[in-house]
């Protein structure tokens, strides 16, 4: 049930954090000032002195800064048109992931709202190295993180968040079958219908939803944590050339859809043999492993158009003749 890939791949995090949550001590909004980012550099961050301010290029929605201090680096992402909502849900991932104390991300510090409107993030300022890194240690590393970070709600996520800049609906759910049918392909169909009028892929499938129950017999299903969208352009390794991963879309979920964007991001043999010795494979995971493609391809077809469409539905055909639905 190959898909062939286009050759570009895109991400977008524009926000539509459709959200409204409590927010962690480390998130509370300080006393507005002129520089509120310098403001809390110079004092929680314990820097007496800024040195020096460089532009960090690579995004296309958030400007990135990177901030040198007598006590060490910072990395800052600011957005000048949009609240803190979107730089929440990131760093909530960001230390949901930070925590499991296995695969290396850049520790959120601080998020709140620019004076002048818009928002910004701090985070740890990592140094990445020149080389593409290890896969087997990424594949490792990744699993390790997926054993550890479990939750006792089941399959979602303290908030809503985006995929690109589409939201990302994370409503707690005791069903993963039920959850990814609504909430992940559901919801991408939705979109379609809505915005490309595009009744075909809508009814074919939600005919795969209904029928996709078949292709997780004898499987056993833990809510693990994902970063969600796990591609080449949010994967890099440090100078020790361990692998860090940035920019996540997380929310707790079967561990097998943190391969839907492979597509994407040149997993090799050596990260899969290194994943599965931590997490071993379940039954039937060959036939599931498209249904996870299919998420992130009508994404793709929802973000960026028409040519994505063909791969959504090839791969909608391909499951309903296999399932005979």
């Amino acid at each position: 049930m190959a898909v062939a890939p286009l050759s570009i791949c895109f991400s977008a995090r524009p926000n539509l954090l459709l959200c409204n949550f409590s927010r962690p001590k480390f998130f509370a909004m300080a006393a507005m000032s002129e520089d509120p980012i310098r403001e809390w550099i110079l004092t929680q961050g314990k820097a007496t002195q800024i040195t020096k301010i460089g532009s960090v290029g690579g995004g296309c929605i958030n400007l990135a800064s990177h901030y040198h201090t007598d006590a060490g680096s910072f990395f800052v992402k600011t957005n000048r048109s949009i609240g803190p909502a979107m730089f929440e849900g990131e760093a909530l991932g960001l230390e949901a992931m930070y925590e499991t104390r296995t695969i290396r991300v850049p520790k959120p510090h601080k998020v709140g709202e620019l004076p002048t409107g818009g928002s910004y993030i701090i985070m740890e300022f990592i140094d990445f190295g020149g080389s593409r890194g290890n896969q087997a240690e990424l594949g490792r590393k990744l699993a390790e993180m997926h054993k550890a970070g479990k939750s006792s709600k089941g399959f979602g996520f303290e908030v809503d968040n985006t995929i690109g800049s589409t939201p990302q609906i994370n409503t707690w759910s005791s069903d993963w079958i039920e959850f990814y049918g609504e909430k992940r392909l559901g919801y991408q169909l939705k979109l379609a219908r809505d915005q490309y009028g595009d009744s075909a892929i809508y009814q074919k499938g939600h005919t795969l939803i209904q029928n996709m129950a078949s292709l997780f017999e004898n499987v056993v299903i833990e809510p693990c944590l994902l970063h969600g969208d796990l591609w080449s352009g949010n994967i890099a390794y440090d100078t020790n050339n361990e692998p860090v991963i940035l920019d996540p879309a997380c929310y707790y979920g079967h561990n097998e859809a943190d391969f839907g964007m492979s597509w994407c991001a040149g997993f090799g043999e050596s990260f899969y043999n290194a994943y599965f010795k931590v997490m071993p494979k379940q039954p039937g995971y060959e036939k599931r492993r498209d249904l996870y493609l299919l998420y992130h391809y009508l994404n793709h077809y929802n973000l960026f158009g028409s040519g994505y469409r063909s791969s959504a539905m090839s791969i909608i055909d391909d499951y309903l003749r296999m399932l005979k639905a």
